[in-house]
């Protein structure tokens, strides 16, 4: 790790983020953020049938948050992209942090942002094509939803307070 906390290949995805920008075509988008550090992330995918299975042909995202940020959005784009529906939902934050050589703890929340919005955009594709979701996948897009109804609650005490000022 340098004198940051990242290690090189943390700068190299943060410096030179591989898959970033809005697909112009795409059929799955998740949107998920942290009302806590302030990160954004929509991630964007293409998914295909190939011989019968569902391949994620392409993967971008944008992202709004720091160095983690970007590059845990990078390093999952370049994990996802060519695996079927099924082995990109088994993605999970190990694989994301071996990828990137490591993250500093306080960091790790990261990888968990872009494995949600994997997860999102996965579901947002399998429901919007009327495709059966997995209970897994339906639980935690459930509870995703549930956090964002709690910070949009928030926002909105927020905002009240703001404007009786």
């Amino acid at each position: 790790m340098n004198q940051t906390g990242y290690t090189k290949e943390v700068m190299k995805h943060f410096q030179k983020p591989h898959n970033y920008g809005r697909l112009k075509k795409y059929n799955g988008l998740g949107k998920v953020g942290n009302i806590v550090c302030g990160d954004v992330l929509w991630l964007y995918l293409n998914v295909e049938n190939k011989n019968g299975k569902e391949v994620i042909k392409d993967v971008s995202y944008e992202t709004y948050g720091c160095v983690a940020a970007i590059s845990t959005s990078s390093a999952i784009s370049d994990l996802a992209k060519g695996k079927t529906i099924e082995n990109a939902l088994k993605i999970n934050k190990e694989q994301v942090i071996k990828v990137l050589g490591d993250l500093p703890p306080i960091k790790i929340h990261c990888s968990l942002l872009a494995i949600d919005a994997l997860s999102e955009a996965i579901y947002d594709y399998l429901s919007m094509g009327k495709k059966p979701v997995p209970g897994d996948l339906r639980e935690k897009h459930q509870k995703i939803e549930r956090a964002k109804q709690v910070i949009e609650e928030r926002y909105k005490k927020w905002t009240e307070k703001e404007k009786q000022k």
